[in-house]
């Protein structure tokens, strides 16, 4: 029973959380309330168990803002590897891109939930009410808020080839540094985030806004970053994501956002302990 749901159980709280092993730790938690519940008076074990799980994502946020405060430089989620299929629990995989995964964060928990449980995974408006134990009228409220917000934050992504042509040109004036071919690549008001946890020297703490400033960091920054290294292509969260190695370890996986206006945002994950998964 609960194995069979256990992949549900695990995309819900790697959507809300945005981490391997805080959703990890709140499967397991659920686990352990499913052994220890009243099976007899538990009259849905699927809704008891999506529930509990959905709960204890909130409490995790709530505790993770703390933390993320204290976080050296920009945070991102932690990348999954999904070459191989939905490994995050997805039941369509542009619900787990990175890209959304960071609007995430900007929802308060309630929103985050109830956006996850009816976008994801479509659940009745009825029902997410019953797990985040408010109104169906507000769950309504929930969902249209948080939609309203990612709607705002977000363009229309390109299709999956014009992101893989897009990370490929970027990739090859990253390595050269074309200044000029970056340029051009870049949506006038692009972002870059670089995510090192404070675990590599030179990794940006701040959020580099705009095509010129990003061009010339990363131009000014590839004589260090690109000796000594080999790349290789793999699936992350459901898009095309270039994986940096170096002595054959993953030194940094690259990922962008892109849209008709260009690349609107360059994920740079440097923090050595969100590239297990690779």
């Amino acid at each position: 029973m609960f194995a069979g749901l256990r992949p549900r159980l695990f995309g819900i709280a790697y959507q809300m959380l945005g981490g391997v092993a805080e959703a990890e730790d709140v499967v397991q938690e659920a686990w352990v309330n499913w052994q220890t519940a009243d099976r007899a008076a538990v009259r849905d074990p699927a809704a008891f168990l999506v529930t509990v799980t959905t709960q204890l994502a909130i409490n995790v946020i709530r505790s993770a803002r703390r933390r993320r405060e204290k976080y050296v430089g920009p945070w991102l989620p932690e990348p999954v590897d999904t070459g191989g299929g939905p490994e995050a629990g997805a039941e369509r995989m542009a619900d787990v891109e990175l890209a959304v995964l960071l609007l995430m964060e900007r929802l308060s928990p309630p929103e985050r939930a109830a956006y996850v449980l009816r976008e994801s995974f479509d659940y009745p408006y009825g029902d997410i009410a019953a797990i985040l134990r408010v109104s169906e009228a507000n769950a309504r409220q929930l969902v249209s808020r948080a939609r309203r917000r990612a709607a705002a934050e977000r363009r229309n992504p390109v299709s999956r080839a014009a992101h893989r042509r897009l990370l490929e040109a970027f990739l090859a004036a990253a390595r050269t540094g074309d200044l000029g071919a970056l340029e051009e690549l870049l949506a006038e008001d692009a972002v870059s985030y670089a995510d090192s946890g404070g675990a590599v020297r030179g990794a940006s703490r701040i959020p580099l806004a705009g095509r010129e400033r990003i061009a010339k960091v990363v131009t000014a920054f590839a004589p260090r970053f690109w000796p000594g290294t080999s790349i290789s292509w793999v699936e992350a969260n459901g898009r095309p994501a270039v994986l940096v190695s170096r002595d054959g370890a993953p030194y940094a996986l690259i990922a962008i956002t892109a849209s008709d206006e260009g690349i609107d945002q360059v994920l740079w994950v440097l923090n050595p302990a969100k590239l297990g998964g690779f």
